[in-house]
């Protein structure tokens, strides 16, 4: 009962952090996916022509919306957990007889929550450019939480380690960002040179992107299984990794 108290506190204190301030939290994406969408969509995607038997649009659509939840639930985590850290109040919980793994889900969960509501708002401004009915929803559901789980992870783990604000821009702006737009986000790793295919395949955003637009429109690049079992592996590695992190206070206790 205690650790579900300590949970739903830390979800909810991570909820409210970031819709209070929703203006610089749930606005941008959706004006940034506009202009994703009317660039790359409209003027440019009438050029390019149907890829995978569907429109351009439509294809980079499931891309775009993965995009931003990946990047913001990676970024509510990260700020979050080192803000934490910063302001000493980590010190609370250390010293609190909260589980590791509970505060850890606490984390995690508002990350998840923010990504979804992100790629909510970019989903509702994407029906208003493009014409998707959903191929298969369990499928967009599941890669959608475990896409949102894992960034929430790896922010964590991100935040664990910064020392400094700056630290926690660094891994978003040179990682992040150039694994997402080489993820197939606007083209098709078919489109690319042998050579380059095969690079591509070790891009884990890669198997998330095309595991997300099978859900949604039927059209991949990769296996769907061998999408599900690396991200499933991927969370696992992070979830453990991130657990040793909270126990041994690496980055946290001084």
């Amino acid at each position: 009962m205690n650790n579900s108290i300590a949970f739903w506190t830390i979800v909810t204190k991570e909820v409210r952090r970031f819709t209070r301030i929703w203006p610089q939290t749930i606005l941008p994406p959706a004006i940034t996916t506009s202009l994703y969408f009317l660039i790359f969509g409209k003027l440019i995607g009438d050029r390019i022509g149907p890829i995978g038997g569907v429109s351009y649009i439509d294809y980079i659509v499931p891309g775009v919306i993965l995009m931003s939840v990946i990047s913001h639930a990676y970024a509510n985590v990260v700020s979050s957990f080192y803000s934490t850290k910063f302001q000493r109040n980590i010190e609370e919980l250390l010293v609190s007889p909260v589980p590791n793994w509970v505060i850890l889900a606490g984390y995690v969960s508002g990350g998840v929550v923010r990504g979804i509501m992100v790629g909510g708002v970019v989903t509702i401004i994407s029906l208003m450019f493009a014409d998707i009915s959903i191929a298969h929803f369990g499928i967009s559901a599941v890669v959608f939480i475990l896409t949102a789980t894992l960034f929430s992870l790896a922010g964590f783990i991100n935040a664990v380690f910064a020392d400094s604000f700056d630290d926690i821009a660094i891994i978003p702006s040179f990682v992040l960002t150039p694994l997402s737009y080489l993820g197939g986000v606007f083209y098709s790793v078919a489109m690319l040179p042998e050579i380059w295919q095969k690079i591509s395949l070790v891009n884990p955003i890669l198997y998330m992107i095309n595991a997300f637009r099978y859900g949604l429109i039927g059209v991949t690049d990769v296996d769907i299984k061998l999408a599900f079992l690396i991200t499933g592996c991927f969370i696992v590695v992070l979830s453990l990794f991130s657990l040793y992190l909270l126990k041994k206070g690496i980055g946290i206790k001084t």
